[in-house]
């Protein structure tokens, strides 16, 4: 845990002046692999992830942090990664997003509004015989285990 807190403070470094860049979520993995996700309210760059990959690396060779080999991984969360911060969920307004709530109840509709404490979605239900209703629901946080934006092919 201290490696990933260390970590943290040098993104936020690297971000400082960068207010529409934020950092997601840092994790060291099989005990090599070094992973930070880094997201911008209008997405990242790979020359934007490139520079604080090169700063971070720097600083943890410069203090010896880590004392065996590892692989330093600096992107974007990917397709299919779980929404952790209210500001990803933002990003994501107009989008559909596939909820599992704390009760084991999954939820599908789109993401219309966030705030502080809740999403509000429109979900279609759909009964037999029946043509479906369009309903939003609000959604507590913390009734939330798992929200991913759902992506469609069509």
């Amino acid at each position: 845990m201290q490696i990933e807190n260390r970590v943290s403070v040098l993104v936020a470094e690297k971000i400082a002046d960068r207010p529409e860049l934020f950092l997601v979520d840092v994790k060291m993995v099989s005990g090599n692999k070094l992973i930070i996700h880094v997201d911008g309210d209008e997405g990242i760059t790979i020359q934007d992830c490139a520079a604080i990959s090169r700063h971070v690396g720097f600083h943890l060779e410069e203090e010896n942090a880590i004392e065996i080999a590892y692989n330093l991984e600096v992107s974007s969360p990917g397709v299919g990664e779980p929404l952790k911060l209210n500001r990803q969920y933002v990003k994501n307004i107009g989008r559909n997003l596939g909820l599992k709530l704390n009760s084991g109840v999954k939820r599908e509709g789109k993401l219309l509004e966030v705030n502080e404490k809740e999403i509000v979605i429109e979900e279609q239900i759909k009964e037999k015989g029946k043509k479906a209703s369009i309903v939003k629901a609000n959604i507590a946080f913390d009734e939330i285990a798992e929200a991913i934006v759902l992506v469609s092919f069509k």
